[in-house]
């Protein structure tokens, strides 16, 4: 067993594994200088792996094993996990034996996830998932206003859309949402109608509706999902919705005309002069470059920052373990029902003109058009 290193208020050294989504976390430690030192990036010497470790000032190694463990603290290691075919947990399990904390991107399987925690206990170091989803600022803002519609004890349904290739940071970021998170009953999958794969249940007690796009480009398989997460949490007076991972955050209100009343005599009173569909928070969106420049660094800061404070002693791993086991099971339950994504070698982007969408919906008034009887 290792003895446990001892921390004041030097900077936790950091080695990154893996360059695709690798350079997001480069990034992120940068932005926390004060707190984390980058030592090295661990990657197969592509040109994208070259470019981040020049960019950032930092050698470029093949293996971890150049390296002497003692002069690491902390390993991200953004690989696949060894039961989704890649060396993840191999890494993960090698770094923990040399007494490295570790912090490993998702997914990362149930079997893995309970071989890695073993390691952390026996070892005596910390071993993390990390998920940038669920510390986005839209999210925060839809489950800060979701907690009041779940208060109110009224919630009828939930409807989600995702892509599988998120769908275990969805689960988190449902455990985070839901007052209950448990059980998560599968009813009914159906398959073979295009794209989407839809699932029926109910999760945490509530009626539940899941559409799934269940393919992935083998050879691009980051790209070419048709969404990332849409959530929607409908009550009697109106639904509330994450239209998207990166917002906005919208309320609908529930239409509901007076009975007892003329049309032409409603009034502020029956609530019909408040807007069909609210904005909450800002109105626009962020740019895919905000985003991925900006947001996606900062989120990951956040689990940094979380295994700094595990490191020091700030907080305690117990209740982080039993999050991360499960967060794995409800993710193997769910994508267990959906099945393996259909391949889909000849995906291709195609860029669609946004000014020519708005001229065409730009041709349209906002208000109807009056008859005119001649």
């Amino acid at each position: 067993m290792n003895t446990k290193k001892q921390y004041t208020s030097q900077k936790i050294r950091t080695v990154v594994i893996g360059s695709t989504f690798g350079q997001f976390y480069l990034e992120a430690l940068s932005n926390l200088s004060d707190d984390f030192e980058i030592v090295a990036l661990i990657a197969s010497g592509s040109d994208r792996s070259k470019k981040c470790a020049a960019a950032y000032g930092i050698p470029l190694l093949n293996d971890i094993k150049e390296l002497d463990p003692n002069d690491i603290d902390l390993a991200c290691i953004i690989l696949r996990s060894g039961v989704m075919g890649g060396k993840g947990t191999e890494f993960a399990l090698y770094c923990m034996e040399k007494g490295i904390h570790v912090i490993q991107e998702h997914p990362v399987h149930h079997n893995d996830l309970a071989s890695c925690l073993r390691a952390a206990k026996s070892n005596n170091v910390h071993f993390i998932t990390g998920n940038l989803y669920v510390h986005l600022p839209a999210f925060k803002r839809f489950a800060e206003v979701a907690q009041h519609l779940f208060e109110t004890g009224k919630v009828a349904y939930l409807d989600i859309a995702l892509a599988t290739q998120v769908s275990f940071p969805l689960v988190q970021m449902m455990i985070d949402l839901l007052p209950n998170p448990r059980p998560l009953e599968i009813r009914q999958v159906i398959k073979d109608s295009g794209p989407f794969q839809v699932l029926t249940g109910e999760w945490g007690g509530i009626p539940l509706t899941l559409r799934a796009h269940n393919e992935v480009n083998p050879n691009d398989p980051d790209n070419h999902q048709h969404l990332l997460h849409t959530i929607s949490i409908g009550c009697s007076g109106g639904t509330l919705s994450l239209t998207d991972t990166h917002g906005p955050v919208v309320w609908k209100t529930q239409l509901h005309i007076p009975h007892n009343e003329l049309l032409r005599n409603v009034s502020a009173e029956h609530q019909l002069d408040e807007k069909s569909t609210l904005i909450l928070g800002p109105e626009f969106p962020p740019t895919y470059q905000e985003i991925l420049q900006k947001q996606w660094p900062r989120a990951i800061g956040k689990d940094l920052i979380m295994m700094k404070n595990l490191i020091t002693g700030k907080e305690k791993p117990e209740q982080r373990a039993h999050l991360e086991l499960l967060c794995s099971r409800l993710w193997h339950d769910l994508t267990h029902a959906l099945g393996s994504p259909t391949l889909r070698p000849d995906t291709s982007y195609e860029k669609i003109e946004i000014s020519t969408l708005i001229e065409l919906a730009g041709k349209i008034p906002a208000e109807p058009e009056e008859i005119c009887i001649s």
